[in-house]
């Protein structure tokens, strides 16, 4: 089906540089994205930020817009059954190794799949069916509807759960990583962001 074509403002023109540089694009319909940058200013409801690739970006926050700041934890805490996302990126021997491990709650989808942390980075989201060490790291057996995975956790992986946070943690200079909504006029809406705290980045 034909699609009538999007004409871009200069603005809609800096998204679609965003946004392809995050292996996502524009469309008509409104559409989940992700962010990542560091927080400007925040004034009169909006969230004005630079993104990792150096784009200023304007987001409306809204009564709805879920704020939650990051705090570090061991990989001791999370026991066997825990459900949690592992970022990785797959080792010259095809190992995945973790760039980063973070709790989810139960109500997010199960799954292993690409993910636009960085080149080849994947996503998994699921529990921890087995914990084994191996050489000075771990290797955990993750367990999500229709398979499992083997990542391996190397010395020094960041581990991070969230807190229940108000939009005072908004802070110039602090680092975010956001869902929002993208609709058909280029507007951005913050649905949930996690923010760093006491020098903790959020889940990547």
């Amino acid at each position: 089906m034909m699609t009538r074509p999007i004409e871009l403002s200069a603005r809609g023109l800096a998204l679609l540089v965003l946004f392809a540089l995050a292996g996502l694009s524009l469309a008509q319909t409104p559409q989940n994205v992700r962010i990542r940058g560091t927080v400007t200013a925040v004034e009169s409801g909006v969230l004005a930020l630079r993104t990792r690739e150096g784009t200023a970006l304007r987001i409306r926050l809204v009564e709805s817009t879920a704020v939650a700041t990051a705090r570090a934890i061991a990989l001791a805490d999370l026991s066997r059954d825990t459900y949690v996302g592992v970022t990785a990126v797959r080792a010259p021997d095809g190992t995945l190794v973790a760039r980063g491990l973070h709790t989810l709650p139960k109500t997010a989808a199960e799954g292993h799949g690409a993910w636009d942390l960085e080149p080849g980075a994947t996503m998994t989201n699921a529990y921890i069916a087995a914990d084994a060490q191996v050489g000075d790291g771990r290797e955990l057996t993750m367990s999500f509807k229709g398979g499992t995975v083997r990542v391996r956790v190397p010395p020094g992986t960041p581990v991070v759960t969230t807190d229940p946070a108000s939009r005072e943690a908004l802070v110039p200079g602090r680092y975010v990583f956001m869902a929002a909504r993208l609709d058909a006029d280029d507007t951005l809406t913050a649905l949930r962001i996690t923010v760093e705290k006491d020098g903790v980045r959020p889940p990547q």
